[in-house]
C-alpha cells in the first residue's frame, strides 16, 4: 500500500525590492520627523511661536466665516468714520466706518500669504543658486557669488522699493520685489554647505559608478541641505512679512486688497498720528510685530534641533 503523496507547500513570494526600498525610506523619513518633533519640543520659546502662528493661521482661514468678504467695502460700511472702540465695534472704524477688527482678521489672510510666497521664491532661488555654484565651481561659480555679493550689498528694500515702482501695483509685484532681492543671504549659506556634502566620500562613489551632475545635486546635495533650506525659510517669513508691510506703509502695495501694511498706510492717509487716533495704528502694528516674533522663534529652534552646534536659547 503506497502512501499519499503530498505537495510541497509553496513558498511565500517576497515583495518587489521596489516596495520594500520605498517602505524602508518612509520609515525613516517618520523617525526623522518623530525625532525632529521630540526635540523640538525641549524648546518653549518655539512651541509658544508654533502656537500663535496655528492660532492665526486658523483666524486666517476662517476670515470669511467669521467677518466675510464684505467687510472691505466701502460703500457698505456699517459704522461712521474713525469711531473709537466700543461694544459695537470693538477695535474702532477706519476712515470709511469699516470696522477695523473685521479688517484686522481679514488683513492676515494677505500679509501670511505675501509672506509665505515671497520667502518660498527667495529661498527657491538662493537654494538653486547656492547649489549650482557650489557644484560647479571654477569660474562659474566667482560670476555667480559675485552678482550675489552685488545683491548682498545692495540694501534690499531700496531694491524691493525700485521693483515695485516700476511694475504694477500688485500683490505678486510685491511677493517678486522681496522675493528677487533677499536671495543672496540663502545662496551663499546653501553654497558653502553644498562644498561641504560633495566633499564626503560617498559622492566620489556616486560619480565613479556614473551619476550625472543632476543626479548628484538632485539625490544627493539637495536632501543634504534641506535643513537649512527649512529654517532659513521659517526666518525668512517674517522679513517678507515685515518688508511687505514697509511697502505697503509707502504705498507700494495692492489698493484692492486690506493687509496689515496697507491698514498703516490707510492710517496715515487719514492723519491718525497727529490726531490721536491710536485705535487706527496700533491693532496692524501689534499683530505684524506678533507675527515677525512667532516666526522668528519657531525659526530659531528649527535652526537649534538641526544644528545644536548654534547653542540657540530655549
Amino acid at each position: 500500500m503506497t502512501s499519499p503523496t503530498t505537495s510541497p507547500t509553496p513558498s511565500p513570494t517576497p515583495p518587489p525590492a521596489s516596495s520594500t526600498t520605498t517602505s524602508l525610506a518612509w520609515q525613516r523619513r517618520r523617525g526623522s520627523v518623530a525625532r525632529f518633533w521630540k526635540q523640538y519640543r525641549t524648546h518653549r520659546a518655539g512651541l509658544w511661536g508654533l502656537a500663535g502662528l496655528a492660532v492665526i493661521g486658523l483666524i486666517a482661514l476662517a476670515a470669511p466665516l467669521l467677518v466675510g468678504a464684505d467687510v472691505q467695502s466701502v460703500t457698505h460700511a456699517p459704522g461712521t468714520a474713525l469711531e473709537s472702540p466700543s461694544a459695537e465695534f470693538p477695535l474702532g472704524t477706519d476712515q470709511f466706518g469699516r470696522p477695523l477688527l473685521g479688517l484686522l482678521v481679514w488683513g492676515a489672510r494677505i500679509s501670511l500669504l505675501v509672506g509665505l510666497l515671497a520667502a518660498a521664491l527667495s529661498v527657491a532661488i538662493g537654494t538653486l543658486v547656492g547649489i549650482l555654484a557650489g557644484h560647479y565651481g571654477g569660474w562659474f561659480a566667482t560670476v555667480v557669488m559675485r552678482i550675489t555679493d552685488w545683491f548682498l550689498v545692495m540694501p534690499t528694500l531700496v531694491l524691493a522699493i525700485v521693483l515695485a515702482t516700476v511694475m504694477s501695483r500688485s500683490m505678486w509685484t510685491v511677493i517678486l520685489a522681496i522675493g528677487v532681492t533677499s536671495w543672496p543671504t540663502t545662496a551663499r549659506l546653501v553654497r558653502a554647505q553644498t562644498i561641504a556634502v560633495e566633499s564626503r566620500p560617498y559622492i566620489e562613489r556616486a560619480t565613479a559608478l556614473g551619476g550625472g551632475h543632476g543626479h548628484v545635486m538632485a539625490r544627493h546635495v539637495l536632501p543634504n541641505v534641506m535643513p537649512l533650506v527649512l529654517a532659513q525659510t521659517t526666518l525668512g517669513i517674517s522679513t517678507a512679512i515685515l518688508t511687505e508691510a514697509t511697502l505697503a506703509f509707502l504705498g507700494l502695495g495692492d489698493p484692492a486688497v486690506v493687509s496689515w501694511g496697507g491698514m498703516l498706510q490707510d492710517a496715515r492717509e487719514a492723519g491718525a498720528v497727529s490726531s490721536g487716533h491710536w485705535w487706527y495704528l496700533a491693532p496692524p502694528g501689534i499683530a505684524i510685530a506678533l507675527v515677525a516674533l512667532a516666526f522668528t522663534l519657531c525659526g530659531r529652534a528649527v535652526e537649534s534641533v538641526l544644528n545644536p552646534k548654534l547653542g540657540v536659547g530655549r
